[in-house]
Formats: C-alpha cells, sequence, structure tokens
C-alpha cells in the first residue's frame, strides 16, 4: 500500500477515533493500522493513539485553501493616534466590563474627544455603527469591504462633490458632507440636491439630517421638494421638521387644535399676574393615548398657535414638573421643531425649574459646550448623580474637582459606610471617570484611595485611564 494510500486510511478512521473520545469510549480498537505501535496495554494504547493522532492530524492533514483568495486591503490608518501601548490592557479591561453596547460607545466617545482611538485589535466599529464617532469612518467602510464578496477600496483625499461621490465609501462620504457643510453650507445642499435622490430611505434620511448645521433661509426650497416629493414618510417628517426650525412650519390645523384641547392658558398671582400653561388631566386611557399621538405629531410653532401664544410664551409659562410626559413631549418637540433661540428658551426654563434631568433629550440640539456647562450646574446646584451628569454633558465634560459637588459628597459617604460593598457604585464611579479633566480625575483618585479604596479596585478604572491619558482633544 502506497504512503497516500495510508494517510487516506488513517484520515477515514479519525473520524470515528474521535467520536469515541467525545463520547468516553475507548478509540484504540478503531485504530488498527497503528495496532503494533499501540500495543497491548489499553491505558498505554490511548495514550500512544492520542499523540499519533495529533502528530497526524497538526502535521500531515491541511485545510485546502478557496479556489480563489481575496486579499483585503490594509486597515486604515485614523486621523487621531492609537491609545498609547501601555494604556491599552485599561481600555480593553474597561470595555470587557462594559456588556452593553452604550457602555462602549461611552469609552470611545471620550477617547475621540480627548484626542485619540482604540487600537483596532481591541475595539473596531462595524460598518452600520452610526453612533461611531466621525473618526472611526475608515474603520467602517473597512468592515462593509471585508463583509462583501469582491468590494475593493476606492477612496479619494478630494472633497466631495457630485462629481466624485461614488468615490467616497458610505461612511466617509457622510463625514466629508458634513464637513462640506460646515465649510460650505450652499455647496452641500447643491451635492445633496444632486444625489439624495438615488439613495435608499435610510440613507437618505441620514444624509439630509447634516442639514442641521448652518440651518438657513437658503434651505428651504429644497426642504419644501423633499416634503413634496420624497417617497419615504420617514424622510418626508425631517425635512418638515427642518422647515419648522426655520420658522416655516404647517399651520395650526385641527390636530394642533385639538391638542390644544389638553392644555388650558390660565393667569396666576395678584400683584405680577403672569401666564400659565396647565396641563388638563386625560380621564381615560384613550385619552391619554390620544394625547401623546398629538404631541408626537405636532409642531412647536403650530401647537402655540392654537394656544393663542407665541412658542417663547408657551416655553416661559409652561408649567414643569406637574405631568412629566407632557414635559418630555415638550422637549421632544423643541429639538424636533423649535429654532435655536427657543432650544435655548427652553434649556434656561428647565434649569430655572429644577427639570434638569430634560437636558438629555434637549442635548441633541445643544452645543457640546452648552451641554457641559447645563451638566455642571445642575450637579452643583440640584445634587444631581454622576450617571445623569454623563449623559447630561457627553464626552466634553472637563470638570475640576468633581467630589466637592453633592453627588461626590454622597458618593464618598457611601463608600465609607459600614456595609459598603467591593460591588457597591460601581457605575457611578465609572461616570466619574468620564466627567473629570485629567487633573479632577487625579484629585479623585487621591480622595477615593483615602476613603479606603484600593488602588487596584476595577471601579477605578476609567477614573485611572483618564488620569494618565494625556489630553490632547479640543477643549469645551
Amino acid at each position: 500500500m502506497t504512503d497516500a494510500l495510508i494517510a487516506d486510511a488513517i484520515y477515514d478512521a479519525m473520524g470515528t477515533v474521535l467520536t469515541r473520545w467525545t463520547m468516553g469510549s475507548a478509540a484504540a480498537p478503531a485504530a488498527s493500522f497503528w495496532r503494533a505501535e499501540l500495543g497491548e496495554d489499553p491505558a498505554e494504547a490511548e495514550l500512544r493513539l492520542l499523540a499519533l493522532s495529533g502528530q497526524f492530524l497538526g502535521i500531515a492533514v491541511t485545510a485546502e485553501p478557496a479556489s480563489t483568495l481575496r486579499i483585503l486591503p490594509d486597515i486604515p490608518t485614523l486621523a487621531l493616534p492609537t491609545l498609547p501601548e501601555a494604556l491599552r490592557p485599561l481600555a480593553r479591561r474597561i470595555l470587557t466590563a462594559k456588556k452593553l453596547a452604550q457602555g462602549k460607545t461611552e469609552l470611545v466617545d471620550f477617547l475621540a474627544a480627548r484626542g485619540w482611538t482604540t487600537h483596532p485589535a481591541d475595539w473596531m466599529p462595524e460598518g452600520g455603527d452610526d453612533d461611531a464617532p466621525d473618526v472611526y469612518a475608515p474603520w467602517r467602510d473597512w468592515a462593509d469591504i471585508a463583509a462583501s464578496n469582491n468590494a475593493a477600496w476606492q477612496q479619494t483625499n478630494d472633497h466631495i462633490n457630485a462629481g466624485n461621490w461614488d468615490d467616497f465609501w458610505p461612511a466617509a462620504r457622510k463625514v466629508a458632507l458634513a464637513e462640506l457643510r460646515r465649510r460650505d453650507p450652499s455647496a452641500a445642499r447643491a451635492v445633496l440636491e444632486a444625489k439624495l435622490g438615488h439613495e435608499g430611505a435610510d440613507t437618505r434620511l441620514r444624509l439630509l439630517s447634516l442639514l442641521s448645521e448652518r440651518l438657513s433661509d437658503d434651505d428651504i426650497a429644497f426642504l419644501e421638494a423633499i416634503v413634496a416629493d420624497d417617497r419615504a414618510p420617514k424622510v418626508k417628517a425631517l425635512a418638515a421638521s427642518l422647515l419648522a426650525r426655520l420658522g416655516h412650519g404647517a399651520g395650526i390645523g385641527e390636530d394642533a387644535a385639538e391638542l390644544a384641547g389638553f392644555f388650558s392658558v390660565k393667569t396666576k398671582g395678584i400683584l405680577r399676574r403672569s401666564r400659565v400653561i396647565e396641563a388638563e388631566r386625560p380621564k381615560t386611557p384613550a385619552q391619554w393615548q390620544c394625547r401623546k399621538a398629538l404631541l408626537d405629531g405636532a409642531g412647536l410653532a403650530s401647537f402655540a398657535g392654537a394656544l393663542g401664544i407665541t412658542p417663547q410664551e408657551l416655553i416661559a409659562a409652561w408649567d414643569w414638573n406637574v405631568d412629566p410626559a407632557a414635559d418630555t413631549a415638550l422637549i421632544n418637540l423643541i429639538v424636533a421643531t423649535g429654532t435655536d433661540a427657543q432650544v435655548a428658551d427652553a434649556a434656561k426654563a428647565i434649569g430655572e425649574h429644577d427639570a434638569t434631568g430634560l437636558i438629555v433629550a434637549l442635548a441633541p440640539r445643544l452645543a457640546p459646550a452648552e451641554r457641559a456647562r447645563q451638566a455642571e450646574a445642575a450637579m452643583n446646584a440640584h445634587g444631581i448623580r454622576f450617571e445623569l451628569t454623563q449623559a447630561m454633558a457627553g464626552p466634553a465634560a472637563r470638570l475640576n474637582d468633581p467630589l466637592a459637588a453633592p453627588a461626590g459628597k454622597a458618593l464618598l459617604a457611601a463608600l465609607r459606610s459600614d456595609d459598603a460593598k467591593p460591588s457597591d457604585q460601581v457605575a457611578e464611579l465609572h461616570a466619574l471617570g468620564l466627567i473629570a479633566s485629567r487633573e479632577g480625575a487625579r484629585r479623585s483618585l487621591e480622595r477615593l484611595t483615602a476613603a479606603g479604596l484600593l488602588q487596584g479596585d476595577p471601579r477605578l478604572d476609567m477614573l485611572r485611564l483618564n488620569a494618565a491619558l494625556d489630553d490632547k482633544g479640543a477643549k469645551p
């Protein structure tokens, strides 16, 4: 028998050998071709078979490659540097501890805001990960290429225009278009006018949202055309909300008039009389559902008009903290259809009325610096926890002495209590690490270790990473 035939016979028998081992049975009786080598002692035979079969499968058996091999392009270099090698284990531990995607996104956003990116071996976004910071757009496109059957890398370093639109992969295209919108709003709108209609509904929605940057009356004609002609209701709705921000929303209409019936404008005070908008409590579940649906579909201007007041007067007269569902719905109306001035009025109003949790819903329309300022003010004035402060501030927070705030004092007291456990305050300590400046993180570590926490306590990982990381990012 030739060597090739012997190898084939051994390979064919390996299936039976491995099956017997999997079932906990002796496999030597099935390896008759090695009878002489295995010997007569059953226990010794199993050990020898294990050694011989391992050597055979590791050396004589090789997987056949596919008929055609595809060489992927190199993973692109990003615009920001990779996290220093010495800090990568700490970042990996934080990523591993954060099982939910939101927790991982918080760390990635924090690093990008500080001027750093992850190592691709530690974390990479998927192609459809729209929540990833813009700096990761080349990696998102690379992931799409790797997941496709035959796509090849095609990228240009030129500024995007209608002529080179197809030279950009989707993630990089959106980033390039956003940069063009910031630099030259009319040029970006012209590119969208030429190319938006050729994209799918989800892509049209994502790209149209870029017009919220430097939105102006010059965009009205294009947005009106989208409202009139686009095929997707969600794209039409976004265009309508952008028009409303410019004061070109729909009229009062029957829905707005019906919505106004759930609220009343009253006056209060004897000497200094002022208006207040009070919610009429719905009497049945159907009425609650009707009010919610009307609020979800209304515009700020039409709602105010139906009440006989201006949007600014509506915000000023709103009776905050009485009907939380109505508060949230109004903030959502302002985010979707309010002007920049009305957004600023709302941020001021909810700060004055201790409705600070609503800043989280208002955050998409606030500049990063304003988000951070509102969050710090709420933390100091209203004693909100670090978790809510971080949700409000986003990655722009740079607090120099957060433990001096009421939330910090409460955290230290909880950690010093007699019944404190090693698993306590995990989320609060992580949030503290996200909102502190580098110096603030160092100060916090000193105070926390003085309070009894060990230097290596995993709850301090985010603070340690913050304190060790050079802050090269833009300041808010």
